[in-house]
């Protein structure tokens, strides 16, 4: 059974959240002689409404297109026709970083110019932190 999250526990967590992966904020509350795994601390980051990115300048495509209401197909394929730059992670998998995306949604190319125009505004907020 774990343990009841202290006040000072959250604080650090909520300090530490937008800024580092759960791996650094779990390191760093060991240092303080709290001990989570990165689990807890990623289902407690989700709790609070904090984001559990692994790093914290980089999107997958499924990160991407959840929060864009968007296929991974759909993003796969702006990938593919070179619109939108990414880094393969893996055989299947893309990393977005954020300026990229940013360029992206600010640029789109003339064949979806219309589609991104109809994303939600709070949406790509929350993904590239643009002001409304």
């Amino acid at each position: 059974m774990s343990s009841k999250w202290s006040k000072e526990e959250i604080a650090i967590l909520e300090e530490k959240a937008d800024f580092y992966t759960k791996e650094q904020i779990a390191r760093m509350l060991k240092r303080q002689g709290y001990h989570r795994s990165t689990m807890a601390i990623k289902l407690k980051l989700n709790r609070l409404g904090y984001s559990t990115r692994p790093t914290l300048d980089n999107y997958s495509c499924q990160e991407i297109a959840n929060v864009l209401c968007l296929s991974l197909s759909t993003l796969c394929r702006w990938i593919k026709h070179g619109w939108l730059k990414a880094n393969k992670r893996s055989a299947s998998c893309y990393q977005v970083r954020t300026w990229h995306l940013k360029e992206f949604l600010d640029n789109p190319p003339q064949p979806i110019k219309k589609r991104i125009a109809s994303l939600d505004p709070e949406a790509i907020n929350y993904l590239v932190g643009k002001k409304l």
